[in-house]
Order: structure tokens, then sequence, then C-alpha cells
């Protein structure tokens, strides 16, 4: 589910991936010193505080009006992230 949508060509996107306990972790792609980009973790909802991992998006949302926010439910985050993120 796209919950921001930004600039069509120049935007920033970060990608919430949802757990089976309805927990996001965010990612990034974010510069490398050889200029390349990675996805990198960002930051990750923990259950005591769901409203701090909302907080930061709209903190992000407010600062960046060109940011892309991606929303995924995979079965599988961790093969997700290393097979589909790592091959960017």
């Amino acid at each position: 589910m796209v919950l921001q949508k930004g600039d069509r060509d120049g935007g920033t996107i970060l990608i919430v991936i949802l757990d089976k306990q309805g927990l996001g972790t965010l990612y990034e792609r974010l510069p490398e010193r050889d200029g390349t980009r990675k996805w990198s973790l960002v930051k990750s909802q923990v259950t005591d505080n769901k409203v701090e991992f909302e907080d930061y998006l709209d903190r992000r949302k407010s600062q960046d009006p060109d940011l892309w926010i991606v929303e995924l439910t995979v079965a599988k985050p961790q093969r997700f992230i290393q097979s589909a993120l790592s091959a960017t």
C-alpha cells in the first residue's frame, strides 16, 4: 500500500515492511562513500511504543514533500530484504 505519494521522478522512497505482529521495519536507500546507494534499516517499531514509529514517518513526510512511503506485508521479511532490497 502506498502511504505517501511523492515526486514521480525524484522522490526518496521509504519501505515499511510489516511483520506477523503488524510491527513495521523501515528501510531507506542511503548513500555510501563510493557514491552508490544501499538499502539500510532506518527504524524498527517496538510493541511498547508504536506511536514513536508513526511520529517518525509523520516528521519525514513534513520534511520532504517529494517522499514516497510504501508499506508491504511480506510472509518472510528477512528473505525479502536479502533478495529484493539487496538486488538494487
